[in-house]
């Protein structure tokens, strides 16, 4: 009684084979669509304007990867929202792998614990790519300062508890938190100043307007070369090879300073599998290239390029060493 009816789905199937069954209808049609990755142009969120560090690393890489992939790379800046508005506009995008995002640990660690409604959920909306690389951070007193060496201004600092005021980038920044953290780990208590950005807060040190900050190396780059801020030591497991002559705060005793801003690449979160690694695979090359490692490092960007699970492995034990700190300075942004 059973053999008929199938029977006759067999002559069916057979009938569609001989009509030339469209290949995207057969079995790993996914996989099909994805092996001509990347097949028209790349859409490349920065949250940050155009000319910010962030900016600049983008376009860099981008117009390697432009030329590596064969088809053209966009820089949308999309400033706002302490990074939301760039990161809310990625998280929205088809998980194609034609829209990225820069992200900062600012995006994927710190707003996370510094909003209580943030608009979006890094963990949930958003697949790790890469890291694109660090920025390690430089303690920096203006020229004015009789302050000689970091030893001394900490002994400064803690002779004076209170007294002693501090520039940044804005509050929760990783320019703030870095200084926090050195805060915590020196027994200091110092009062905090922030800016809008990096470069008034930089100027206004240069200028004397107030004493010290913690920069990353990238925006503080030329005031350290035209001698208007002075390096005292450096946020980084070692001395770093653009400031030979600075320490780190480890040689100090001081091995849990560590701090940097960390520029990530991250995807929609259905992103296919494979897709994430081509690109992954396709940055990276474009990040090792000699003319790209050349004017990264010039910019004070330490290139970095490591796989997925590599980027997601740093952002959770990111997320373990700065959350409680900003919840035990009771910061909340919103």
């Amino acid at each position: 009684m059973t053999r008929r009816p199938l029977l006759l789905q067999l002559l069916a199937m057979a009938a569609l084979a001989a009509l030339g069954l469209p290949r995207a209808a057969r079995p790993q049609p996914a996989q099909s669509a994805q092996s001509g990755y990347p097949a028209r142009p790349i859409r490349w969120i920065v949250p940050y304007p155009a000319g910010a560090g962030a900016d600049i690393v983008a376009r860099t890489i981008g117009a390697q990867l432009a030329l590596d992939a064969g088809q053209p790379v966009a820089i949308e800046n999309r400033a706002g929202g302490n990074t939301a508005l760039g990161a809310i506009e990625a998280a929205r995008a088809p998980a194609d792998g034609y829209t990225l995002l820069s992200a900062d640990n600012g995006t994927l660690v710190f707003n996370p614990a510094l909003y209580r409604n943030l608009s979006y959920n890094p963990s949930r909306d958003f697949a790790p790519v890469t890291l694109l690389g660090r920025l390690p951070m430089v303690l920096l007193v203006g020229p004015s300062s009789g302050v000689k060496d970091a030893r001394a201004f900490i002994e400064d600092a803690r002779a004076f508890p209170g007294k002693v005021s501090f520039a940044s980038a804005g509050t929760g920044s990783p320019q703030h938190l870095a200084m926090a953290l050195l805060e915590r780990e020196a027994g200091l208590e110092m009062v905090h100043v922030p800016y809008r950005g990096a470069a008034p807060a930089l100027a206004d040190v240069a200028g004397g307007q107030l004493p010290v900050l913690m920069c990353d190396l990238a925006a503080s780059r030329r005031f350290i070369q035209g001698g208007k801020l002075r390096p005292l030591a450096v946020a980084h497991p070692t001395r770093l090879a653009e400031l030979p002559g600075v320490p780190a705060f480890a040689e100090l005793g001081m091995p849990r300073v560590e701090a940097a801003a960390l520029m990530g690449l991250v995807v929609p979160a259905s992103t296919p599998g494979e897709v994430v690694m081509r690109l992954q695979q396709s940055v990276a090359s474009a990040i090792h290239a000699p003319a790209v490692q050349r004017k990264l490092a010039e910019f004070g960007v330490e290139p970095v390029g490591d796989a997925p699970a590599q980027f997601a492995a740093l952002l959770q034990g990111e997320s373990a060493r700065w959350h409680p700190l900003i919840r035990d300075l009771n910061l909340i942004l919103d």
